[in-house]
């Protein structure tokens, strides 16, 4: 199911591999748990058989339902992981960012369907496998797989705290819950608080919350001093105080 007027990914097939001397090319301190413990050879192996793609801002990466056909790591940028619900809301799953590997049924040799839709939020690039250079990799290096394996068992982590959030979470708890994660993983530390990129609008979507509550509790927040709001940022100021009185 596609949202109107959200664009999909497509692999663009006359894009070169990256030899080994521009597989090191990447953002200066760019680490990933996809490549831990492998050596620099190792390395150098896996990222030569992807192929570099930019993606631009609300560009739709993968679709849920679809044949997961490309194994991706985010190299720069930030994404957003979601389901679709039979009303056609989105259902927040968590972030990815630079480092992330996301679309890991590609590995499967039997064709397996995409759970999530990634979406970007902001331009950047990916690295892209496709499912036969996937699968050559995992087989030739074992350390590989067992990132993938610890990989997959944090997606299906955060998508059980999410079912729970849902569940069991009222909706101030959700709003504050995602408010840290956001800090935890998008957050720019300062002398005055953490601080974010994210509307109003973001943060409803992402808790399951309407505009109106939204808008309403951060306000009370900014009140009492937990965080500060300017025009599509956060700057949180008090996480311990969301913590500890939240949950």
């Amino acid at each position: 199911m596609r949202a109107h007027g959200q664009r999909s990914f497509a692999v663009i097939k006359e894009a070169k591999p990256l030899s080994a001397a521009s597989a090191t090319a990447l953002p200066p301190g760019f680490r990933s748990s996809l490549l831990n413990g492998l050596i620099p050879s190792e390395i150098e192996a896996v990222l030569a058989a992807a192929r570099r793609q930019p993606i631009s801002a609300n560009q739709v990466i993968q679709h849920e339902g679809e044949t997961a056909a490309y194994l991706f790591l985010l190299v720069t940028g930030r994404a957003a992981a979601y389901q679709l619900t039979h009303e056609g809301s989105k259902l927040f799953l968590r972030w990815i960012v630079p480092g992330d590997a996301f679309g890991l049924r590609a590995i499967q040799r039997e064709d397996s369907l995409l759970l999530w839709t990634v979406q970007a939020m902001r331009e950047g690039s990916v690295l892209v496998w496709d499912r036969d250079s996937a699968w050559a990799l995992v087989l030739r290096y074992p350390r590989l797989r067992e990132n993938l394996y610890t990989t997959l068992m944090h997606h299906n982590a955060s998508l059980m705290n999410v079912l729970c959030a849902r569940a069991c979470q009222t909706a101030q708890q959700r709003l504050a819950r995602m408010l840290i994660e956001s800090a935890r993983q998008l957050g720019r530390a300062g002398a005055d608080g953490i601080e974010f990129d994210l509307t109003n609008e973001q943060l409803a979507e992402m808790a399951n919350v309407s505009l109106f509550t939204a808008s309403r509790q951060l306000s009370e927040w900014e009140r009492q001093g937990i965080l500060a709001k300017s025009r599509g940022k956060v700057l949180l100021c008090s996480p311990e105080r969301l913590v500890s009185e939240h949950f």
